[in-house]
């Protein structure tokens, strides 16, 4: 039976959490709070609305999640000057540390998934993978439904 590539795309993607999570176990570090803190060192002053929108994650594990990096003293949440119900995350200098320190096993990891693998194999990959997330990333127009 041949594989399709949406199956293939799954089966690697969770074999690359599985092998993050085993480099990272020690650390303490999940990889879900690594794409957290991750996406938050490229958006810090981000509200919780909009990180969970850029995590895709309801709103409610995104506060989950904050919550524990934040006992952690990972994560700092500070008032939003326009708007005192609302609060803005930054990473702390702990965050920025970690981040440092899972660098290297994220690519030691990457790494490991690419053995065998050529320069131009790689591009060609990159390339496609690129243009698969362009191809779903537009919006569609939904289909006019007719009632007649």
């Amino acid at each position: 039976m041949e594989e399709n590539v949406g199956s293939l795309l799954t089966d690697v993607a969770r074999l690359m959490r599985r092998a993050f999570n085993e480099r990272t176990r020690d650390i303490g570090m999940t990889r879900p709070q690594w794409q957290v803190l991750s996406v938050l060192r490229r958006h810090e002053g981000i509200n919780q609305g909009g990180l969970a929108d850029l995590l895709e994650v309801e709103p409610i594990t995104l506060c989950r999640m904050i919550d524990r990096l934040q006992e952690a003293e990972l994560v700092e949440r500070r008032r939003d000057p326009s708007d005192r119900r609302a609060w803005r995350l930054f990473l702390s200098e702990k965050a920025y540390a970690l981040l440092e320190q899972l660098k290297p096993l994220s690519t030691e990891m990457l790494g490991a998934a690419l053995e065998g693998i050529s320069q131009e194999e790689h591009r060609n990959l990159v390339n496609t993978l690129d243009r698969m997330r362009h191809n779903l990333s537009r919006k569609t127009v939904p289909s006019m439904v007719s009632h007649g």
